[in-house]
């Protein structure tokens, strides 16, 4: 779906009343340009929330009104991760289902740094340097000293906002967007890193929480050595389904052979041209998270040319200034490196590591300080139950995760795990929907488990 584009309009402040030190302002609503059946606005905010009578900007917002306004239960705020993805654009799509368009105004801020709130635009900068799997202390210098070049001319094209993006700053714009929608308590629905911003979103403002899904799970409390091998693991693990797939199916052009040998072919064959095996490999995880089988046994195959991935528009960018001050992501020297990489190969010595982890820790290099929201033990014990979902098999966000939220939260958490393969949950099959749906609806404690849907 075109973006969402937020609308100029006049502001009227309201009082607040005793319980809130910050003004907050009134949403001035008008269709969606590219999508007349929602309404956009923009929220005002403070810039810095420590500093709530000063600088304010302007944040993206956008709702879907319910479809049956007489059985309306309340405000489902939503985001779809990332970092870098609209939730103004989320808001309005087709994912949640009838039902629950049909109950909820679904809402959608853009997230600082995102979309139509401040959008930090950096992929030129960042892309192009040194590799990220340096081999010796003189390449992690260089890595070190392109990551902080590029951080720097980042900050500088981006203002101020690039300092005020961190997940703890978050919440309180969705906090923001709830007083101004005049709601008491918010439902909410985090998907990958929205979940980030649940976690602390319960933490700071539990009480204001009547519902909240989070959608395949990324653990706020994960040190760096869970950050990457954790995913490294979760990587190997959905390999090794693409294997059982293969083994049991005859639509895999590899069943009957030893696909792991295969595998390992296939990286040789990649390592004949530059950068080839990396290619390779970060291909084969876009293939696992998807997940797409046939893509992956043409990716052993060779029977096809590999595909530039991606996230998000602005993901490149929007991280140094969220995930980077959500997460312990500090690398300081080359040694520091080499333990994280040899956790990555001992816990994924198919995959050679993860993708998204590796990826993410390389690209805080450089990054002064400790992270504005550091990660810790989830502590939520004013908000209600929290619903917990994620596929069994996830190497973007691992079960484990998961897992370790239910841990961390027992009284506060229901755990529902989908038996099956790929990120994001929800959508996966008739049961994932109904148990969501049913819990957002009528708070209903999910079941434990969903079966597998065949691939």
């Amino acid at each position: 779906m075109r973006r969402a584009v937020a609308v100029s309009a006049a502001i009227l402040i309201i009082s607040t009343g005793a319980a809130h030190a910050e003004p907050v302002e009134s949403i001035a609503w008008a269709p969606c340009p590219d999508n007349p059946e929602g309404q956009c606005g923009t929220l005002s905010v403070p810039l810095n929330w420590n500093k709530p009578r000063g600088q304010r900007i302007d944040l993206a917002i956008a709702r879907h009104r319910a479809t049956d306004p007489a059985r309306r239960i309340g405000v489902l705020v939503v985001d779809p991760g990332g970092p870098g993805g609209s939730a103004a654009e989320f808001a309005l799509s087709s994912l949640f289902s009838p039902e629950v368009r049909a109950r909820f105004d679904i809402v959608g801020v853009d997230q600082r740094g995102t979309g139509g709130s401040l959008a930090i635009r950096c992929a030129d900068l960042v892309g192009g340097g040194p590799s990220i799997h340096p081999q010796d202390e003189a390449g992690f210098t260089a890595l070190l000293r392109h990551n902080q070049k590029a951080l720097a001319q980042c900050r500088e094209r981006s203002g101020p906002v690039f300092d005020h993006a961190d997940g703890a700053t978050v919440v309180r714009d969705i906090d923001a967007a709830r007083r101004a929608l005049g709601e008491r308590k918010i439902s909410y629905f985090g998907l990958s890193y929205g979940t980030t911003f649940g976690q602390v979103y319960a933490e700071k403002f539990g009480r204001n929480v009547r519902a909240m899904v989070l959608d395949s799970v990324v653990d706020h409390s994960a040190d760096l050595r869970r950050f990457v091998g954790d995913r490294a693991a979760a990587s190997d693990d959905s390999f090794r389904e693409f294997e059982k797939w293969c083994a049991g199916s005859t639509s895999c052009a590899l069943h009957g052979q030893d696909v792991r040998a295969a595998w390992e072919a296939a990286l040789v064959r990649a390592d004949a041209r530059p950068g080839g095996r990396q290619d390779l490999l970060d291909n084969m995880y876009f293939a696992l998270r998807g997940p797409d089988w046939l893509y992956a046994v043409d990716l052993i195959t060779g029977a096809l040319t590999l595909r530039t991935q991606s996230f998000e528009p602005n993901y490149e960018s929007v991280r140094l200034a969220s995930v980077c001050q959500d997460f312990s992501l500090r690398l300081k020297d080359f040694r520091d490196y080499e333990r994280m990489r040899a956790e990555e190969l001992r816990r994924s010595p198919i995959l050679r590591g993860s993708f998204l982890g590796h990826d993410e820790a390389t690209a805080c290099i450089g990054v002064p300080g400790q992270p504005a929201n550091p990660p810790h033990r989830l502590d939520i014990g004013d908000a209600p139950k929290i619903m917990v979902i994620n596929s069994r098999y996830d190497p973007t966000t691992p079960h484990e995760w998961a897992v370790s939220i239910k841990r961390q939260a027992p009284r506060n958490t229901a755990l529902l795990t989908y038996e099956g393969w790929g990120h994001i949950a929800y959508p996966r099959s008739a049961c994932t929907r109904t148990n969501v749906d049913d819990y957002l609806i009528n708070l209903t404690t999910p079941a434990v488990s969903c079966p597998a849907v065949p691939q």
